[in-house]
């Protein structure tokens, strides 16, 4: 069977699609090879420019920096736990949730809608919800951070379109007729349909997860718990401090004493 031939605007299409995929690689490249460079580098010559995406000077003292650094590693532990936990615990509440909420069926479901749809731009505040979490006991503990949060209602409306408008009705009506439960259609007919939406979702929350600091900075007093990014945060804010005092020393101009 002959290869079908392209015509000259495809073959233009291929060309610029090409450039401007190479151009996003090229983008998307760099900062990772330059910091994976100047992480086995010279500080100094890293400092002053010198390092750009080759090593110069290769040491590992860094890392062994890293890897001696006690809080920096339980960081990793407990923010690995976070992620995959958290949205282990994402999925199980966001997918059963955006499923049903898809079915015209279901009384009322206009109006919790509304509600989950209300909370996307007002809030009880910052205080209120310490408030709360206070007084359910989840003060400076694991759940605190997969438990506030555990659905975000723009992930949420996102399955709810998935489930309304990609997943055959008949499909589920048929499993229905076989005797299924609308927890096995579910399970068995609707969720391997689904494996583009578990990515996405998979995606979308894991990347939440190692992000965030700010709920741990709140609620987290016990350096035991906090993830990562907390850990790297301080150390971020404490490196800045020390460079705007020296800035700060190198300015002070002292008077010549007189006699």
């Amino acid at each position: 069977m002959s290869a079908i031939k392209e015509s000259t605007g495809d073959k233009t299409f291929n060309v610029i699609n090409l450039f401007l995929l190479a151009l996003i690689l090229i983008v998307v490249l760099f900062p990772l090879i330059h910091i994976l460079s100047a992480s086995i580098s010279d500080p100094d010559l890293v400092s002053t420019g010198k390092v750009l995406l080759i090593p110069k000077d290769i040491n590992f003292e860094g890392y062994k920096k890293v890897f001696q650094n006690k809080e920096i590693m339980t960081g990793y532990k407990n923010t690995i736990f976070y992620t995959v936990i958290g949205t282990l615990a994402n999925l199980a509440v966001t997918l059963p949730a955006a499923y049903a909420l898809s079915k015209k069926r279901l009384i009322g479901r206009k109006g919790i809608m509304f509600f989950m749809a209300f909370t996307m731009y007002f809030s009880g505040g910052m205080i209120p919800t310490y408030l709360l979490i206070r007084d359910l006991k989840l003060l400076n503990t694991y759940s605190v951070l997969i438990v506030s949060g555990l659905v975000s209602t723009y992930n949420l409306i996102i399955c709810r379109t998935f489930f309304a408008s990609s997943v055959p009705a008949e499909l589920e009506e048929a499993a229905m007729i076989d005797g299924c439960s609308t927890t096995r259609t579910f399970l068995t007919i609707v969720l391997p349909l689904s494996k583009a939406l578990l990515g996405v979702m998979v995606l979308y929350y894991g990347v939440s997860h190692w992000n965030s600091y700010f709920n741990a900075m709140i609620y987290i007093t016990d350096r035991k718990k906090v993830p990562l990014q907390l850990v790297l945060r301080e150390i971020l804010v404490e490196q800045q401090m020390a460079s705007q005092m020296l800035a700060h020393s190198d300015h002070i101009s002292f008077p010549a004493e007189v006699f």
